[in-house]
């Protein structure tokens, strides 16, 4: 098993999505070759498409060629996001972390938001297959959007060092996005990364938030930088013991 490295530079995204498929992939591929030099970037929810339910079959068809483009564009980046995919009869909404021009991880979305109509248009995944997983020494864990009100998914990502949440979360609820991952990063000892849609009707609010709380965020920007440092975890969790 590797190490776990000492310091990580992150990119939590900030992007409205537009009507047009390929150019929200085109300013993806901008936002990633700007920021290369970045080992982790996450990217809103389902931001390639949006929820676009009239063209279901399309935006998967779109976003399944969109994810052989990038992957043939990630290598020793970790890019997390969300794609609108097609799965047996139906359709999923699956995170995937691509690194080193492969999928390392996917992960349908477990708790569907009914109040936007998903549980209509998608097949809800398995909580059980929301767990950690490792690349390069550090534990990750993924919740997508909505999972994140849900307190036994805080005791299921337990250990994560690093929490990544894309998410399509609407601007009359933001105070709640901000309250619930601030709290998820202090309650479980972690760093934890929005990444949230600033479409009009949307929170922004996408953070960058470590294990003692403290918050990079800013609304106006649409990449939110900053450095993980894995010595905080290991500090938070001995000064605050929790088992």
């Amino acid at each position: 098993m590797l190490s776990i490295p000492k310091q990580l530079q992150a990119v939590a995204l900030q992007l409205p999505s537009h009507p047009r498929y390929q150019e929200n992939l085109e300013i993806l591929l901008q936002y990633l070759r700007e920021h290369q030099e970045k080992e982790l970037i996450v990217i809103p929810e389902v931001f390639l498409t949006s929820f676009d339910y009239e063209h279901m079959a399309t935006a998967a068809k779109f976003s399944a060629n969109a994810l052989k483009t990038l992957k043939k564009e990630v290598n020793e980046q970790i890019v997390v996001l969300t794609l609108i995919l097609e799965e047996g009869d139906g359709f999923v909404n699956q995170a995937v972390v691509i690194h080193k021009h492969r999928v390392v991880y996917r992960q349908n979305k477990t708790k569907l938001f009914t109040l936007g109509d998903e549980d209509l248009y998608f097949t809800a995944g398995k909580k059980k297959r929301i767990r950690l997983f490792e690349i390069e020494g550090v534990k990750y864990a993924l919740l997508v959007c909505f999972e994140l009100r849900f307190k036994d998914l805080w005791k299921q990502v337990e250990g994560a060092d690093v929490v990544l949440i894309p998410s399509r979360w609407g601007k009359a609820r933001k105070t709640h996005l901000e309250v619930l991952s601030r709290a998820l990063a202090v309650m479980n000892q972690c760093y934890v990364i929005v990444s949230n849609s600033s479409d009009e009707d949307m929170a922004a609010s996408s953070a960058i938030i470590s294990p003692a709380g403290d918050v990079t965020a800013n609304d106006r920007l649409e990449a939110i930088e900053g450095r993980l440092d894995f010595r905080e975890i290991k500090k938070m969790r001995r000064y605050i013991v929790m088992n």
